[in-house]
């Protein structure tokens, strides 16, 4: 498989398949939201866009990066997160980076957005698509943030090698500026815990697929069976 790590202002053309990593906060957020039964996710262009969905749909549950504003129901944080109901509900969220990522790769036919959360069930389904190249969107820090290279680093092992260790990915994402910033409060619209909760691995058993769904796109969960038929490529 043929693998390239770009960040979001190298990507010169249409990816066939991508996966935008986010590690710190994004795509744990969104992982997490699924988890608390959240149905599908809108990934947003803008706060004004967020904002324009929510007024549009009041039941929606908005969320973006830094503190808590007007206008929005929760924060990128998964220790905030983790113990919300979002049962059935539709979520828009709007991050620095990360969605930025997803929306700029769009129009590939095959849109995955990961974190060490979900690193397993997307490499799985990496291997089951049998992609000859796979553009990895390293979203942070302008495509050089450690802990997003790590764990797309760490993806891409996993699809040709199955038995590779995380061990030295997780501690690279522990030690990456993101890490030491949200450890230190620098980071507005935190918790604790979540460091912690971004270099969880494998915590959940789903893959997050983001499609066109007329004008949005729309991250939707696609649990994958550890019992799949995925001989590695």
């Amino acid at each position: 498989m043929d693998t390239h790590f770009l960040g979001i202002t190298e990507l010169v053309e249409v990816p066939s398949v991508a996966v935008v990593v986010d590690v710190m906060r994004a795509f744990t957020v969104a992982a997490w939201a699924f988890a608390r039964g959240a149905e599908k996710i809108v990934l947003a262009g803008s706060l004004n866009e967020a904002l324009a969905l929510k007024a549009r749909h009041p039941e929606w549950v908005a969320l973006k990066d830094g503190p808590p504003a007007a206008g929005f129901d929760a924060v990128n944080s998964p220790g905030l997160l983790r113990s919300a109901d979002l049962g059935g509900r539709t979520v828009v969220q709007k991050t620095t980076a990360g969605t930025v990522g997803a929306l700029a790769v769009k129009d590939a036919s095959l849109v995955l957005c990961a974190g060490f959360v979900v690193a397993e069930a997307t490499a799985r389904l990496l291997r089951t698509r049998r992609s000859d190249g796979v553009t990895f969107v390293v979203t942070g820090e302008g495509g050089r943030a450690d802990e997003d290279l790590a764990c797309a680093q760490y993806i891409a092992r996993r699809v040709t090698e199955a038995g590779t260790d995380a061990a030295e990915f997780l501690r690279r994402a522990a030690g990456s500026r993101a890490a030491a910033e949200l450890a230190q409060g620098v980071r507005q619209g935190a918790h604790p815990d979540d460091v912690a909760l971004c270099l969880e691995l494998d915590r959940f058993p789903f893959a997050m697929v983001a499609t066109l769904e007329g004008p949005l796109m729309v991250l939707r969960p696609r649990t994958m069976p550890s019992s799949v038929n995925e001989d590695p490529v």
